[in-house]
């Protein structure tokens, strides 16, 4: 008999604060729902223009909790080195097989920062690796059933999108407990946001998303596969 999720729904992201930015609410509305949550981030944040490691470490653990995830940690890839290595897939997949998630988040697989869609590309490979009855690592094989990817981008129209409405605020506070990253501060000043105008911004986002829905406030996903529907009568979202 297989063992039963740690995590039912498992988010991995490149850096500490991404998961925060792009499907905070999706993860909060989840866990309303009694589904378990859990957070894989892929580096430690050592080579952030802002903040220590330690620091975002910290932040990370306080942003988890205010998000209900059940499980986060942090592997030991190098910040601004994310690579599709066998190692590091190796690494992903040990984190599979204990956790054993149904549905797996990755980032969109294309973008700025080569971070962001080499870790959509290492996490895609280690979910096939990880269901591989004879790759050997000390656990049971595990591959989750569903994979999808989060995007923000303006230019990427996404599959569906979750309504995040009742939790627009928590998800904010969430992605504030990174006082270290969205703090204003002469550090990166040039760089990121003013503080004043993260708020508005993410709102504005978020809202962008909802009314392509109906909705006030939703988060976007791409999946790669068609989807399935049973009944057209039942399909959420109108036509006119």
């Amino acid at each position: 008999m297989a063992e039963p999720p740690i995590a039912e729904v498992l988010a991995i992201a490149a850096h500490r604060d991404d998961v925060e930015q792009t499907c905070g609410g999706t993860l909060l509305r989840l866990k309303s729902l009694g589904v378990s949550t859990g957070i894989l981030d892929l580096t430690r944040g050592e080579a952030g223009t802002r903040g220590s490691a330690a620091e975002r470490a910290r932040e990370a653990t306080d942003a988890a909790l205010i998000l209900g995830a059940g499980w986060r940690d942090a592997l030991d890839i190098p910040d601004g080195q994310v690579e599709n290595s066998w190692t590091n897939r190796l690494k992903v997949v040990a984190v599979l097989r204990r956790l054993r998630p149904r549905v797996v988040i990755l980032p969109y697989w294309a973008g700025r920062h080569p971070d962001h869609y080499n870790a959509a590309t290492l996490g895609y490979e280690a979910c096939f690796l990880s269901g591989l009855a004879k790759l050997e690592t000390g656990a049971q094989p595990h591959r989750p059933f569903k994979v999808v990817y989060a995007s923000l981008y303006a230019d990427v129209r996404p599959s569906f999108v979750v309504d995040i409405t009742d939790f627009i605020e928590v998800r904010h506070r969430a992605l504030m407990a990174y006082r270290s990253q969205y703090a204003d501060q002469a550090a990166g000043s040039g760089l990121f946001v003013p503080e004043q105008e993260i708020r508005e911004r993410t709102f504005s986002e978020a809202r962008h998303y909802g009314t392509l829905a109906g909705v006030r406030y939703a988060e976007p996903f791409v999946q790669k596969e068609v989807g399935l529907v049973d009944d057209l009568t039942m399909i959420p979202v109108g036509s006119l």
